[in-house]
């Protein structure tokens, strides 16, 4: 156990003493002459006893002195009566020491439960847009949050392959056929090109009724399989989207243990309304099929429409029906979309939950804002829609000058700018709690100096960097001595476990983030203010070893949120 997890439990056990549930906080104060840690629990205490917070303070300050003389130096009684932790400076030193060497972040040894997590859910025939970069962002930062604390994660991906976008995509794409790309074009065109056709046919759907009609017919032929033209068509666009999608996952370090599309959850879907619509769960109404969900305090939602096609709603029953035979033992299961869709999942959780009691407590939904340039919100269905790999490619253009001085080959060069983009991006993303829109500011987003994904890589790359010379020069950390010029960073490096923590219970991978920018911060200053590397100079050992405590950190904090740590920039 570190010092946090021995004081912790010395608290717990007062707890478990007094016979009452414990009920504390113990945080690291943000001002460093406060101590390492403080705790509340004399607040909780003087209630029970009577008495004022300051006398029950330092009663059980003196208490807990004797109990972890071991650990702590000296113990404070502060304010109104918080407890204050000062460790001792060879226990701060053991664990920089063990954070350095052994690079172990698992926070809990125990074996956890299963949990499934989809996420990115793109749409076939239309543009893998910053909205599902965002979800995919999101999604894969919180599928490591959970693999942090034990559990085993399930990563599904549930793309849209039916439905009246996609045929409006079909549509577009068979009144442009004498446009389609030749054979060798590149996935990108292809792609690019069933975005240009989607955003005609939604422009022509809007003003045309005969277009609205030809629409419902592409529809249903692909959903019955009935239209030979149509289905060459369908086929060709499904089969190009998923291939340039996987393409994108790839850059995106994402990969995904299943695909659910659409199209299989389907049948499923109209099945399970038409059971429990003879059960009373559904209702018919003009020619529909819905659910009343003001009983539950919610709103009304069509799950079959007037033409007896499944809507969104049913096909999310289905899907819920293939994930509980894909993994029937999770502990949850997390969807997670822009939250525009906030709503709409309290109905259909709400539905899935009285289909299946047993899902009581294990659908989670965290709907993610969303990602604005300045000029607002944007929107595939205008065609104003701005792509992932657009945004990345601006994003790279945008390096090219910061990374003029870059040695190395081409390909390692553009390897290297692609990961610094999609860091960049991630990172303006991944620092703003879950919900909050984004607004995506290029310039600050690629700075290396100031708060981005670009600063923290760079700082890594400086570290490794680092710590190369001094095995060049022969110095070790085997021998230290700490300074009190180094105590700061050793504060920061002590707490990383419990910000891991935090943000697993908050599922916020922004705490994180803001942890990470204030250890390089620190850092930094630190270096800035200091020699490191003097073979003349006993403290350099210290300092070695605080550079690789912190960069073993800043490499697991990095990879936790997805973001490329490179090794030189």
């Amino acid at each position: 156990m570190n010092s946090y997890e021995v004081i912790k439990k010395e608290i717990e056990n007062l707890f478990v003493e007094a016979k009452i549930v414990p009920c504390f906080t113990l945080d690291q104060p943000e001002d460093s002459s406060r101590g390492e840690y403080a705790t509340n629990v004399a607040f909780v205490f003087a209630k029970k006893e009577n008495s004022s917070p300051r006398e029950t303070a330092e009663k059980y300050a003196q208490i807990l002195h004797e109990k972890l003389s071991t650990v702590v130096e000296r113990i404070e009684v502060a304010g109104p009566g918080f407890i204050n932790f000062f460790l001792k400076d060879k226990v701060m030193l053991a664990e920089v020491e063990k954070t350095a060497k052994q690079f172990i972040f698992m926070l809990d040894a125990t074996e956890k439960g299963k949990v499934m997590v989809e996420y990115t859910d793109p749409n076939c025939f239309k543009v893998f847009h910053v909205g599902h970069f965002m979800a995919n962002i999101v999604g894969e930062a919180i599928s490591r949050l959970y693999e942090n604390i034990g559990h085993h994660v399930m990563r599904v991906c549930y793309p849209s392959d039916v439905g009246r976008n996609v045929a409006l995509g079909v549509w577009g794409v068979m009144q442009k056929r004498e446009q389609l790309p030749h054979e060798h074009a590149t996935l990108r065109e292809k792609a690019t090109f069933l975005g240009e056709c989607y955003a005609f046919a939604f422009a022509e759907f809007e003003k045309s009724d005969q277009v609205k009609e030809e629409v419902t017919k592409v529809n249903q032929a692909i959903y019955a399989r009935s239209d030979e033209e149509i289905l060459r068509f369908y086929d060709m666009g499904r089969a190009w989207s998923l291939e340039y999608f996987n393409d994108l996952y790839k850059m995106l370090d994402t990969t995904f243990d299943a695909f659910i599309y659409e199209s299989e959850v389907s049948e499923p879907g109209v099945k399970i309304v038409k059971e429990f619509l003879k059960k009373g769960l559904f209702e018919e109404s003009e020619g529909a099929i819905v659910y009343k969900g003001e009983q539950d305090g919610l709103h009304t939602r069509v799950f079959i429409n007037q033409k007896g096609l499944p809507t969104y709603e049913a096909k999310d029953l289905g899907n819920y029906e293939k994930k509980l035979a894909m993994l029937p033992d999770a502990e949850e299961y997390v969807v997670i979309t822009a939250n525009e869709q906030n709503d709409y999942f309290k109905v259909v959780n709400t539905v899935a939950r009285k289909i299946h009691p047993g899902l009581e407590g294990k659908l989670i939904h965290i709907g993610h804002g969303l990602l604005r340039l300045p000029e607002g919100k944007m929107s595939s269905r205008t065609g104003n829609v701005i792509g992932a790999e657009d945004l990345i490619e601006t994003v790279k253009e945008n390096l090219q000058e910061r990374m003029e001085d870059f040695e190395g080959s081409s390909g390692e060069k553009n390897k290297l700018m692609t990961d610094i983009a999609i860091g960049a991006i991630k990172f303006s993303i991944l620092k703003q709690a879950p919900g909050k829109d984004v607004i995506f500011d290029l310039e600050n987003s690629i700075s290396f100096e100031g708060d981005s994904g670009p600063y923290l890589q760079y700082t890594h790359a400086r570290m490794c960097t680092l710590l190369e010379k001094a095995r060049e020069l022969g110095i070790t950390s085997d021998t230290i001595a700490s300074t009190p010029e180094g105590k700061e960073l050793s504060r920061l490096i002590l707490t990383y476990p419990q910000v891991l923590l935090t943000a697993y219970d908050d599922l916020g991978p922004h705490h994180i983030v803001n942890y990470l920018l204030s250890l390089t911060r620190a850092f930094n200053s630190l270096y800035g203010a200091t020699q490191f590397l003097d073979t003349k100079k006993s403290e350099s050992a210290y300092y070695v070893l605080l550079t690789q405590a912190t960069r073993n950190i800043l490499a697991h904090g990095l990879q936790t949120l997805g973001i490329g740590a490179p090794e030189r920039m």
